[in-house]
């Protein structure tokens, strides 16, 4: 195995760490998702994904943001996990449009500024990403079936570009991501 896929399987384990916590909405998940970013800014960027290479950047700096945020909410409900939201309909709306701004802005980059040799569905994965972490970091439930649909799409991606370990990881981050909505729909559950 070359070096590259080496690099590569150690961004995929630290993916699969930091869903794990994920799920169970523990804050150590943002320092072990800013390593699997920052991992995965040089793998994506090597087989020409523009769009997911600088996805990466933007997921180092919500990691530390989204760090921050649940490190100061953790404890607020007597455990280490963080309190889990339900996101409101201007909040949704505000996203929708977010995602369609981002979705048009990066086609128009990808197509026109780079080599890359698909485009629209980079854009299409890119901005759907950029808006569910955000969610994620501000705690909102709805925001794994957001993943769902971006894992779902990302495996086939990568599977395309010949990244086989980061296919898998994205094929289990999809049935992580629905893991990850039952957890957290538990979490929201009163206690009796």
């Amino acid at each position: 195995m070359s070096t590259q896929v080496y690099i590569e399987v150690l961004g995929a384990l630290l993916g699969v760490l930091y869903i794990l916590l994920g799920i169970k909405a523990k804050p150590l998940m943002w320092p072990v998702g800013l390593l699997s970013s920052a991992i995965y800014l040089y793998v994506f960027f090597v087989v020409k994904l523009y769009a997911e290479s600088s996805l990466q950047l933007y997921y180092i700096g919500v990691s530390i943001w989204g760090w921050y945020l649940w490190a100061r909410n953790q404890n607020k409900n007597g455990t280490d996990q963080v309190e889990v939201l339900k996101i409101t309909i201007k909040t949704a709306w505000f996203s929708f449009v977010a995602f369609l701004v981002l979705f048009g802005f990066l086609t128009f980059v990808l197509q026109h500024l780079t080599d890359s040799p698909l485009p629209k569905i980079d854009a299409f994965i890119t901005a759907l990403s950029l808006v569910a972490t955000w969610m994620l970091a501000k705690r909102y439930i709805e925001q794994w079936w957001i993943w769902i649909i971006v894992d779902a799409l990302s495996a086939a991606l990568y599977i395309n570009r010949g990244l086989y370990p980061t296919a898998i990881l994205f094929l289990i981050y999809t049935i992580m991501a629905v893991f990850g909505y039952v957890s957290w729909k538990k979490m929201m559950l009163p206690k009796l």
